[in-house]
């Protein structure tokens, strides 16, 4: 059964953005705190951005950091990441993911993965 479903991703060209959702049939989504990893073609998958489940507090990878902003909407059960400035090294498979604790999700396991949509940047 599906739980976390991509959406968002294409080809884009270097310094344009892109958002990319994820939304949730996960059971009490308000609950879980969220994230996004991504993985390039050869390299390990390595983490983008998370959220809690609330209070709010963000957390980005220093590649990303001011040029992506991850954000939820609990009443659509959706994440976000608007991705802007990108360049041709962002370019990898994203990945949702989704866990009730955040240090899970900051150490990439968490307990609900998406499939992946692909960003392609060019340069």
């Amino acid at each position: 059964q599906v739980q976390l479903v991509e959406s968002g991703g294409g080809l884009v060209q270097a310094g344009g953005s892109l958002r990319l959702s994820c939304v949730s049939s996960i059971r009490s989504f308000s609950n879980k705190a969220m994230g996004w990893f991504r993985q390039a073609p050869g390299k390990e998958r390595e983490f983008v951005a998370a959220i809690t489940r609330g209070p709010i507090s963000t957390y980005y990878a220093d590649s990303v950091k001011g040029r992506f902003t991850i954000s939820r909407d609990n009443a659509k059960n959706t994440v976000y990441l608007q991705m802007n400035s990108l360049k041709p090294e962002d370019t990898a498979v994203y990945y949702c993911a989704a866990d009730g604790n955040i240090n899970d999700v900051l150490a990439g396991f968490s307990a609900y993965w998406g499939q992946g949509t692909q960003v392609t940047v060019s340069s």
